[in-house]
């Protein structure tokens, strides 16, 4: 079985025969031709897997070539092979779009190695990163069986993530094996939640209590730059996982100084709930309690984030601070634009605060439609339509003209979201909430071994409409369906992004702060 079929093209091709017998005797087929002409001829009646083309050459050049060739055949990868160091040859090249560029004289390793970028690259990647994750796999368990405090779980977390994104770019059949490691880890990560949470919220103080939860992000992120006399844009993309985070971080790489870190979520992991926490610097219940007109109940059929401006206000103010804030929800891409076209007034305040309600629109989205969740059809395609949003909406052109300002940026999310797979039977009256991840209600029927429960909701500072309202959440991967129609609703959400409950996916999510480089 041969390695792949090469065109080799070089008005001094009888000087190359050593390197050509090296190339057969790895196994590789490989026609010559010593003109452009010729080689055009060729790729019309053949199909190649490489094509090494000489540029400085009689009659038809290099570049020349190069062009007719990519009209004839423009998805095989051309190395372009020439004498040439000059700047002008080699960026006409790669502006064409080659897979290389090597000069002579060039020795037979140099060529195997372009060989092996180009047409093996895939099934080397999966090769390796298949061995390695394998050889990981072991410490991967020990460490997620070890895991006692909040930043074993970070560390869990973004090694499982980082083994994900490389995974999913091969072919590799260990992407099996990871979704049960994961799956495992979400089942002690929940247990950990479960035996920790109350006494975090109910004790700022307490011992391995994460460091920045939901009410923590003004005092802790924002108000420390403006002390130090910044200014501040915050983005928070609704939904917005870390994952998702780890794939944009590469378009923007180049335009910011990044610092990576992962917060942590109260419950609900929901926007009523947690992103209020945040805008407010409280806890539901006290939300609830302090600013009734600005808390909205589950049953209300008022959107559950209308009042996210006015509870900024009432934390600069319980904290005394006199800085002058902006508040932005962006829901579409002609937001977008006014925003980008807005900057330029919104400079004379100290804080802008921007939601961005995308990927919170896609993930209903792909639960309504079924075009939506074709192409959004696994976690890998989910986080490719993110890249695509941010690559060709005006949140990408939002980012670029912050990396040109002298803001301080922190982007950051209320929560995350988990591909829910494994229904829990659950039973309540007509004012139980919708949220398939949670439920509050005072007539609940459910298996306590299933859920987390908290029967006692001013425990856990969340509202309690009733004396007798229960909180229950979903675990890992679960989600909650009735019995009513239950074949149904189950085919119907299986399969789908929910949040609301406990998984590293909900809970740990991105905090980043971003320095523009060109400051």
């Amino acid at each position: 079985m041969t390695n792949g079929r090469l065109l080799w093209i070089d008005d001094e091709i009888d000087l190359l025969k050593a390197h050509i017998m090296f190339l057969e005797s790895k196994g590789y087929d490989v026609d010559t031709t010593t003109n452009g002409y010729d080689a055009l001829d060729r790729c019309r009646s053949n199909a190649y897997d490489l094509i090494l083309l000489d540029e400085n050459m009689p009659g038809l050049n290099g570049l020349e070539t190069l062009a007719r060739i990519k009209n004839i055949t423009p998805t095989t990868p051309v190395v372009m092979v020439t004498k040439s160091e000059e700047e002008d040859i080699m960026d006409q090249a790669i502006g064409s779009k080659i897979a290389d560029y090597l000069i002579k004289p060039v020795n037979p390793t140099q060529i195997l190695l372009t060989l092996k970028k180009n047409i093996h690259h895939r099934e080397i990647v999966t090769v390796q990163t298949q061995t390695a994750y394998q050889q990981d796999f072991g410490k991967m368990g020990l460490l997620i069986d070890d895991a006692s405090t909040i930043d074993d779980w970070k560390d869990v977390y973004r090694r499982l993530v980082s083994w994900e994104l490389q995974l999913s770019e091969t072919d590799s059949a260990m992407k099996e094996m990871l979704a049960m490691q994961k799956s495992e880890a979400n089942a002690k990560f929940a247990r950990f939640i479960e035996k920790n949470y109350l006494t975090w919220i109910n004790d700022a103080e307490a011992e391995g209590r994460p460091e920045t939860m939901s009410p923590d992000i003004f005092k802790r992120q924002v108000f420390p730059l403006l002390d130090a006399g910044e200014k501040v844009f915050l983005i928070v993309i609704d939904n917005f996982r870390f994952d998702q985070w780890r794939i944009l971080m590469d378009e923007i790489a180049d335009q910011f100084h990044i610092d990576e870190q992962l917060y942590c979520s109260i419950l609900p992991t929901a926007t009523q709930y947690a992103r209020n926490a945040i805008f407010s610097g409280l806890m539901p219940n006290v939300i609830a309690e302090m600013f009734p007109e600005l808390w909205v109940d589950e049953d209300s059929e008022e959107g559950k984030n209308l009042n996210e401006a006015p509870l900024i206000q009432t934390l600069f103010q319980r904290y005394r601070r006199q800085h002058t804030f902006s508040y932005n929800k962006v829901n579409d891409s002609a937001a977008a634009e006014r925003l980008v076209q807005k900057l330029p007034q919104m400079e004379h305040y100290d804080v802008n605060v921007c939601v961005l309600n995308f990927i919170d629109m896609l993930s209903h989205a792909r639960t309504e439609s079924r075009m939506v969740r074709e192409l959004a059809s696994n976690e890998a395609a989910y986080r490719s339509i993110t890249l695509s949003w941010f690559r060709h909406s005006a949140v990408g052109d939002l980012f670029k003209a912050l990396a040109q300002s002298n803001y301080r940026i922190i982007l950051t999310t209320d929560h995350g979201s988990i591909r829910c797979q494994n229904p829990i039977r659950v039973k309540g009256d007509k004012n139980t909430n919708t949220n398939l991840r949670y439920k509050l209600g005072k007539n609940l029927d459910y298996n306590r071994k299933e859920v987390f429960e908290i029967t006692d909701p001013h425990r856990a500072l969340l509202p309690s409409p009733n004396l007798s309202t229960h909180y229950i959440f979903a675990r890992g991967n679960n989600f909650f369906a009735y019995p009513n129609n239950y074949n149904y609703y189950v085919s119907y959400y299986r399969d789908t992004f929910q949040h609301g409950g406990i998984s590293m996916e909900e809970m740990l999510i991105p905090l980043i702060g971003l320095t523009p480089k060109k400051r």
